[in-house]
């Protein structure tokens, strides 16, 4: 059951949380809910918001959920490597890979999330904007991440609501 919670309350390392453990990044649209496996993600506080980052790069299919919705989800996990090693790697265009880990999607107030999450934040986007190749100030940085010039779309979102499964 979740359970809304004041983002102060929260006691984990981001390093950890998103870096080592991977978190889920989810939208709908039309509907329909899709979702990808993240490690590249940044908090912090941005305009006088908390905020989240989130990089998703242009071929991925998510992107167009996170496109077409107003908001998105950061869902954290204990264990479930397998499940997000999976989800990280097939496309829910070619197939329900949802339901092939067994993850059961919930809605917190328009937003999707999932069952087996421990930590979720609700995000309001706030601006979008896309990797520039000349703005890389190490070429070796861009040439080991981009090899094929799919630069990251990167999303700022306001952490509207954070919510503990309890």
């Amino acid at each position: 059951m979740f359970k809304e919670t004041n983002i102060s309350s929260l006691s984990f390392n981001p390093f950890d949380k998103i870096g080592k453990e991977w978190c889920l990044i989810s939208a709908t649209s039309q509907g329909k809910t899709n979702t990808m496996t993240a490690s590249w993600d940044a908090l912090g506080h941005l305009w006088n918001k908390d905020i989240a980052i989130i990089f998703i790069r242009p071929q991925r299919y998510t992107k167009e959920f996170i496109d077409a919705s107003d908001t998105f989800s950061i869902s954290f996990f204990e264990g479930h490597h397998t499940e997000l090693s999976y989800l990280g790697t097939k496309s829910g265009r070619d197939e329900n890979k949802i339901e092939n880990v067994h993850f059961d999607v919930i809605d917190l107030k328009g937003t999707p999330t999932f069952k087996q999450a421990k930590e979720v934040f609700v995000c309001r986007k706030l601006y979008v904007d896309s990797l520039k190749k000349d703005s890389f100030l190490f070429k070796e940085i861009y040439d080991k991440n981009y090899p094929n010039d799919d630069l990251h779309i990167v999303y700022i979102g306001e952490i509207e609501k954070v919510y503990i499964n309890e």
